[in-house]
């Protein structure tokens, strides 16, 4: 039996360094290792052997059947590899095609307009969504029973402050921060501040609850009213075409005076009138004025020696204006059938 185990031994490795697939592999573990196999046959027969010859042949029969299995298993990742490296990739094939994320459109005309007032030396200012009633309107010329509260009836959290009071809320505007880069950077300053606001809105396909901003200003000696309407005109001719004309009609707002709407010629009917100028002509877009001395104050910035000039776009409806879309929600909704048109 000593010899019959070796001569198997002999024949299994000799046709193992024969092999070349795994198909003949398989063959061989099938006919010398497995449980029907030449080398179960073999432990088979030591139970009718004496205990000495049962314990020196188990012994040899078992060392065996270990390097048989060894040698299997050494073979087996060989071909495998071999395989690998040799596996033919027609390099002529298309790739495969890797899906792309698609930007909000809001996000593409936050884009543009950095990169236009960029260009035109200023900074991109941030600042917290979550701010005290100090900075979100004290600072602005909105004292505690100013009406123009009313008017950004907004979410408080919580959560008093140090004298105890409930004075946290999440911004109405992004105008907070152009206080907060005036105490940072004091004068010149040139900035633009996009960013996230929030107002208890009704919701429909006008209003929502969180909308974006984008606010500009410029703090320097000598601002004048004659600078904020030629800066007004070249973004219009950047976001609208080159033929955009600017009107400006005055309005209120406590953190500037004076104060204007600035509309522009509607970019659809080319100032002829359509549905979405409402047969006007006009698109009222951007609201701004003269910096109100006291917002210089809070800001840290003398009126007598300094003067400024501020801005305001809603992103939400630049972005519907320029891609016509007619539902504000849309934006936050998180539909990929809305985002991927993008």
């Amino acid at each position: 039996m000593k010899n019959k185990i070796e001569k198997i031994r002999a024949e299994f490795l000799e046709q193992l360094q024969k092999a070349k697939d795994s198909d003949e592999l398989r063959d061989l573990e099938l006919k010398y290792l497995s449980r029907k196999g030449e080398m179960s046959e073999i432990m088979h027969g030591l139970k009718d052997l004496s205990l000495e010859l049962k314990k020196e042949l188990g012994e040899l029969a078992n060392t065996v059947k270990g390097e048989m299995q060894s040698k299997f298993q050494e073979m087996s990742r060989t071909l495998e590899n071999y395989g690998k490296k040799n596996d033919f990739v027609d390099v002529t094939l298309p790739g495969e095609k890797f899906a792309t994320g698609h930007l909000n459109p809001i996000t593409l005309v936050q884009n543009e307009l950095e990169d236009l007032f960029t260009s035109l030396g200023f900074m991109v200012g941030d600042g917290p969504e979550l701010e005290s009633d100090y900075y979100n309107f004290t600072a602005l010329n909105v004292s505690p029973f100013h009406p123009a509260r009313d008017m950004q009836d907004t979410f408080y959290i919580d959560s008093k402050n140090k004298e105890g009071q409930y004075d946290l809320v999440m911004r109405t505007q992004t105008s907070p921060v152009q206080i907060r880069l005036m105490q940072k950077y004091g004068a010149p300053l040139k900035a633009i501040i996009p960013g996230r606001c929030f107002r208890n809105e009704a919701t429909d396909a006008r209003h929502e609850h969180t909308f974006y901003q984008v606010e500009g200003i410029m703090v320097g000696k000598d601002i004048n009213f004659a600078n904020l309407k030629s800066l007004l005109e070249i973004v219009g001719k950047k976001l609208f075409g080159p033929n955009t004309e600017l009107r400006m009609r005055p309005k209120f707002f406590p953190f500037v005076e004076p104060g204007n709407n600035g509309e522009y010629t509607c970019f659809l009917c080319e100032g002829k009138g359509c549905r979405v100028c409402k047969h006007t002509g006009w698109l009222e877009i951007v609201g701004a004025g003269l910096i109100h001395p006291d917002v210089l104050r809070a800001g840290g910035i003398d009126p007598e020696v300094y003067s400024g000039l501020a801005f305001g776009f809603g992103l939400n409806r630049l972005a519907m204006l320029k891609y016509n879309i007619n539902d504000v929600r849309l934006f936050n909704s998180g539909d990929l059938k809305f985002i991927e048109q993008f």
